[in-house]
């Protein structure tokens, strides 16, 4: 048990009886007008002395034989059988210390009367460690269920956490081989485009080093190195690369995933431009859509379900995207139009920022 537990614990026993014997004396010295006399004080005192004991013994049977775990219907005849062996045990201690201090006349020392005074005692304690009972049974329980929820609140978080890692692990930049040899083509024939080209694809890599450290990162950081890497891309496939952008400006500072919208655009270049003879389109929509941040990147080309769907970086984004915004959150991808695939995020606004 933690120590601060144990402080609390012996805090709340030693005043919890030092209160109910302050109790007894007030009562019989106001409602039963009882002469409060020495006597009488030491033999409140061996009350809740004997109490604090046979409490404390009846707390350790307890933890040592694991009883508050236990669901409450077998725990229930142990507790009730703990009870009458701990009122016994308190009413053993309190005519043994009363007949040591002589507190009761000689003639109380008869077998007869010494069962009478131990039947009536064992009610008396009853009824102040039944409640004691109920009182550190509830508290038990109560905080074994706030440890519980705490306890499952901080796995859910490693998990997520861990999830998060899984996945950004597997997200890097594929095109980064084609991206030298292009810049290396140009190096010769327009150095100062190989220049551009070079710092274009330093900052993609920065930004999927810093991606391991964030959470989120705002939608016009993110579409910046979209288009660094589309302009790399350009070099590549030339007039077979077309690109639009349909971007409301109220959606710039609004949080998305670091990379998702890379590997979204990514995925259109691979499996849907690359394949096209004649190349294709690549369209990236931003707008606010009721409640929702609303993304959408428009590719010629056809869906490819067996192999995109299944692909890692498809799979992980609505994953990603439910960990960090829950469940409202949702990505879907399909074939529209005939000749286009349509991939689209939809991320809550937070409308109380």
């Amino acid at each position: 048990m933690p120590r601060n537990a144990n402080k609390y614990y012996w805090f709340c026993q030693i005043g919890g009886w030092a209160f109910l014997a302050l109790v007894i004396i007030v009562l019989s010295a106001t409602s039963f007008e009882q002469q409060i006399t020495n006597k009488f004080i030491l033999n409140t005192l061996i009350v809740a002395l004997s109490g604090m004991f046979s409490t404390h013994l009846f707390r350790e049977v307890i933890r040592y034989s694991n009883w508050l775990p236990l669901p409450v219907e077998k725990a229930l005849p142990k507790f009730i059988i703990g009870i009458l062996l701990t009122c016994i045990t308190g009413s053993l201690v309190r005519i043994f210390l009363g007949d040591i201090l002589q507190l009761v006349s000689s003639s109380s020392m008869k077998n007869g009367d010494f069962m009478g005074r131990l039947v009536a005692m064992t009610a008396e304690y009853g009824i102040m460690i039944i409640p004691w009972t109920l009182i550190y049974y509830v508290y038990h329980y109560v905080e074994t269920g706030r440890k519980q929820q705490l306890d499952t609140l901080k796995l859910e978080a490693l998990v997520k956490e861990l999830e998060l890692k899984t996945i950004k692990a597997h997200i890097n930049p594929h095109f980064i081989f084609n991206a030298l040899n292009s810049i290396r083509a140009l190096i010769d024939e327009n150095p100062i485009r190989a220049r551009t080209a070079v710092t274009e694809l330093s900052n993609i890599l920065r930004s999927s080093m810093q991606a391991e450290k964030l959470e989120t990162v705002t939608f016009e950081k993110e579409l910046n190195i979209v288009k660094d890497y589309l302009a790399l891309e350009y070099i590549r496939f030339e007039d077979r690369l077309q690109v639009e952008y349909e971007i409301d400006e109220d959606t710039l500072d609004q949080p998305i995933p670091p990379m998702m919208l890379q590997t979204l655009v990514e995925n259109a270049i691979k499996h849907g431009i690359s394949r096209q003879v004649g190349g294709g389109k690549v369209r990236i929509v931003s707008d606010f859509k009721d409640n929702f941040h609303e993304l959408v990147i428009l590719n010629t080309g056809r869906l490819n379900t067996s192999r995109e769907m299944d692909g890692f970086g498809l799979a992980s984004t609505k994953n990603r995207l439910q960990i960090l915004f829950g469940q409202k959150a949702n990505f879907d991808i399909r074939e529209v139009n005939g000749n286009t695939v349509q991939a689209r995020v939809l991320i809550p606004v937070d409308l109380h920022k």
